[in-house]
C-alpha cells in the first residue's frame, strides 16, 4: 500500500513539474516572440478632434503604425479615442475603456492634468505603458512626454511680439484652457519674458473654450473694450483656424501665436500676423507610437523622460514652403490605415 501511494504521489508530482515546464515556456515563446505575429494596439487620446493639430498628430500615429509595423513584423492598430471637444473626465473614461478592451500602451494629451493622472496611474497599475505628449501629466506613472518645452515657448512668443511692438505697448496673451498645463507653462513663459521690458506692460491673460469661434469672440471682446491693447501673444492659435478672424484687429494690435497650420499660414501671408511658432504637430503621433512600441517590444524607454521637440519658426518668407508638408502630415496623400474611431 505504501509502495502504490508513494507511486501516485511521484506521478502527480511528475505532472505538475511537467506543467509547470509548459508554463513557463510558453510564458517565455509568448514574450520572446511578441514582436513576430502578434497584434499591438495603441490607444490614441488627443484634447479633441476639433483641433486639427491633433489629427495631425493622428497621421503621424498612424504611419508610424505601418513603418514600425514592417520594422518589427507586426500588425500595429491606433485605436483613436478623443472627444468631439476637450474634455478631461472623458478621456480618462477612453483611457479606462481602452485598458479594459486590452490595448497594449496608449499615447494621450491631457487637458487636465491631475485628472489624467489618476487614470495614467490606473493603466499603469494595470500593465499598460503610457506616454505623454503636447501635454504632459508628469507627476503621473506615464514613462515618457514628447513635446514642446512649454515654458521657452513662452519666452520666445514673447519675445518675437515685444520685438514686433518695437519695445513697447500693452499686451493681452490668449490663453485658451485655464487647466491645461502646457498652455499654462507657455503663459508663464511669456510672462517672464515681459518682465524684460520696460516699455511693455501686460493686460491680462484671457480664457476660452478652444474653438476658433469662442476664441475670436474672446479676442474681439477684449480688444473693442480695452483699445489700448497694441499686441497679442496667442499660446496657441485657436483665432486663426477661421476666416476674417482678425479683422477687427488689423492695424491696432501685432499678433504672435503658436502653432502653423495651414489656414494659419494664410495670416502670416497676408501681413495680419508677425510670426507663428510651429510644433512638431505630426511628431506628436509619430514619435508616441515609437516610443510605446520600442517599449513593448524591446523594453527600452528613453534615458531622459523628457523628450523636447524643437519650433519652427515660420514668417511670410518661409510659409509657402513650410505650407506644402501639410498635405502629408494630415494624411492628403495616402488613405489612412488601420484606425478605429471612438467618440
Amino acid at each position: 500500500m505504501l509502495k502504490q501511494s508513494a507511486s501516485r504521489l511521484a506521478r502527480v508530482f511528475a505532472g505538475v513539474a511537467a506543467l509547470g515546464v509548459v508554463g513557463v515556456l510558453g510564458a517565455w515563446s509568448g514574450s520572446e516572440s511578441r514582436s513576430e505575429g502578434k497584434t499591438i494596439t495603441i490607444g490614441l487620446i488627443a484634447k479633441s478632434q476639433t483641433n486639427p493639430v491633433f489629427l495631425a498628430a493622428r497621421t503621424g500615429a498612424n504611419d508610424a503604425a505601418r513603418d514600425l509595423g514592417k520594422q518589427y513584423g507586426v500588425e500595429i492598430k491606433i485605436d483613436w479615442q478623443t472627444p468631439v471637444s476637450e474634455d478631461a473626465q472623458k478621456q480618462a473614461a477612453y483611457m479606462e475603456r481602452l485598458v479594459a478592451n486590452g490595448a497594449d500602451g496608449i499615447a494621450v494629451s491631457c487637458s487636465d492634468a491631475k485628472t489624467l493622472t489618476l487614470a495614467i496611474n490606473a493603466a499603469v497599475d494595470k500593465g499598460v505603458p503610457v506616454v505623454c505628449f503636447d501635454s504632459d501629466a508628469p507627476e503621473s506613472k506615464r514613462f515618457a512626454y514628447y513635446g514642446t518645452d512649454d515654458f521657452a515657448c513662452g519666452k520666445q512668443l514673447g519675445a518675437e511680439l515685444v520685438q514686433a511692438m518695437g519695445g513697447k505697448g500693452v499686451v493681452a496673451i490668449l490663453a485658451g484652457n485655464q487647466t491645461a498645463p502646457n498652455l499654462a507653462k507657455r503663459v508663464a513663459g511669456v510672462k517672464e519674458e515681459l518682465k524684460k521690458h520696460e516699455g511693455v506692460k501686460l493686460k491680462d491673460v484671457y480664457f476660452h473654450k478652444e474653438t476658433a469661434q469662442d476664441a475670436v469672440a474672446k479676442l474681439e471682446e477684449v480688444q473693442r473694450t480695452n483699445p489700448e491693447i497694441t499686441g497679442w501673444a496667442m499660446v496657441g492659435g485657436w483665432p486663426l483656424f477661421t476666416d476674417n478672424a482678425l479683422d477687427n484687429i488689423a492695424g491696432k494690435a501685432k499678433v504672435v501665436a503658436v502653432d502653423a497650420l495651414r489656414q494659419q499660414l494664410v495670416y502670416v501671408r497676408n501681413g495680419q500676423v508677425e510670426v507663428l511658432l510651429g510644433q512638431k504637430v505630426y511628431e506628436w503621433g509619430y514619435e508616441s507610437v515609437r516610443l510605446l512600441v520600442e517599449k513593448i517590444v524591446n523594453k527600452q524607454t528613453p534615458s531622459d523622460p523628457v523628450v523636447r521637440a524643437d519650433l519652427v519658426r515660420v514668417t511670410r518668407e518661409n510659409a509657402e514652403e513650410y505650407g506644402r508638408q501639410w498635405a502629408k502630415w494630415l494624411g492628403e496623400d495616402k488613405a489612412k490605415p488601420g484606425s478605429k474611431t471612438g467618440g
